[in-house]
C-alpha cells in the first residue's frame, strides 16, 4: 500500500515538473515570436537649392540631421537660385533654400511659395588673380568692377541666372557697366566649377565667401582684392511651395524643413559651421 502511495506521488511530482517545462517553453516561445514594431517607411521631399549650400558642405551636415529627426529622405538638387526659383513655379520641388531676395518676394507675391523665413548670412567677395592687373582693392564694389572693365581684365561670370549672377548682374548696372567682349567670360555653371575657370584664365570672379573659404586651398593663383561693403550682403532664406498652387508637394515635410531650419539647435550648427577648419564661420545665423 505504501509502495502505492509512493508510485502515485512520484508520477504527480513527474506531470507536475513537465507542466512547468511546457509553460516555460510557451513563455519563451511567446518571447521568441513577438515582433519589434514596424517602423514606417520614409518620407520623401526634394529640397531645389543653390550650389553655394552644397559646395560650401553645409548641408552635408545639416541633412542628415533633418532625416534622421523627421524619418524623411531628402532629395537635394543644388542649382543656381533662378532655376531653384523656377522649380518651385512649377511645383517640381517641396521646398527652397536660396539667396536672392527680389526674386524670392516675386515668387511669394506670385503665390508660388509661402512661409518664407531668413535663416543665415555671409557676404560676397571679389576674388582675382595675384598680379591684379586692374589695380583693384578696397570696399568700392562699384568702381572695382568699372575698373575691370576699362583696364579689359578677364572677369569670369557664372553666367547661370543664380543668386550669384543677379547679384553681379546689379552691381555692373549700378557701376553703368554693360559687360560684353572677349574679357567677359560666361560659364554657365555653379561656383565651384567657375573659381576654377578664373582660376585658370586668371580673372576675376564674384563669389560668395563660403564657397571661397571651402575652396581656397585649391585656387592659389585667386586671392580676396574687394570685400566689406555693405552691398555685398548675401542673405539666404527658407520657403515651402505653396501646397494650395501646386497640390502634389510635400507640404508637411516642407513646413518641418522650414522651421528645422530656423531651430536654436539648426542656427547654433550654422554658427559653428567652418570655424574649426577655416577659422571663421562660413554662415551667420540670422532669423527674424
Amino acid at each position: 500500500m505504501k509502495k502505492n502511495r509512493l508510485v502515485i506521488a512520484l508520477v504527480a511530482l513527474m506531470l507536475f515538473v513537465l507542466s512547468a517545462c511546457g509553460s516555460t517553453d510557451t513563455k519563451d516561445a511567446a518571447a521568441n515570436n513577438k515582433k519589434e514594431p514596424v517602423k514606417a517607411a520614409p518620407t520623401e521631399m526634394i529640397l531645389a537649392t543653390t550650389t553655394s549650400t552644397q559646395d560650401s558642405g553645409l548641408l552635408d551636415v545639416l541633412i542628415p540631421m533633418f532625416e534622421k529627426e523627421n524619418n524623411v529622405i531628402v532629395k537635394t538638387i543644388a542649382v543656381g537660385t533662378g532655376q531653384a526659383l523656377e522649380m518651385g513655379k512649377k511645383g517640381e520641388a517641396d521646398v527652397l533654400l536660396v539667396h536672392a531676395p527680389k526674386a524670392e518676394e516675386e515668387v511669394v507675391a506670385s503665390g508660388d511659395a509661402t512661409n518664407r523665413k531668413r535663416v543665415m548670412y555671409n557676404d560676397f567677395v571679389l576674388v582675382g588673380p595675384s598680379e591684379n592687373p586692374a589695380g583693384v582693392s578696397g570696399k568700392d564694389i562699384k568702381d572695382a568692377l568699372k575698373k575691370i572693365a576699362d583696364s579689359k581684365s578677364i572677369f569670369v561670370s557664372r553666367g547661370d541666372d543664380s543668386g550669384t549672377h543677379k547679384k553681379e548682374l546689379s552691381i555692373w548696372e549700378a557701376a553703368g557697366v554693360k559687360p560684353a567682349g572677349d574679357w567677359y567670360v560666361s560659364t554657365g555653371q555653379g561656383m565651384g566649377q567657375t573659381l576654377q575657370v578664373a582660376a585658370e584664365k586668371k580673372g576675376y570672379v564674384l563669389t560668395d565667401r563660403a564657397t571661397w573659404l571651402a575652396q581656397e586651398k585649391n585656387l592659389d593663383t585667386l586671392k580676396i582684392v574687394v570685400e566689406g561693403a555693405d552691398d555685398l550682403m548675401n542673405i539666404y532664406h527658407v520657403m515651402q511651395v505653396n501646397p494650395e498652387k501646386h497640390d502634389k508637394v510635400n507640404s508637411k515635410d516642407a513646413e518641418k524643413f522650414a522651421n528645422f531650419m530656423i531651430d536654436k539647435k539648426t542656427q547654433e550648427v550654422i554658427e559653428d559651421f567652418g570655424k574649426k577648419e577655416y577659422g571663421q564661420s562660413l554662415f551667420i545665423s540670422y532669423t527674424e
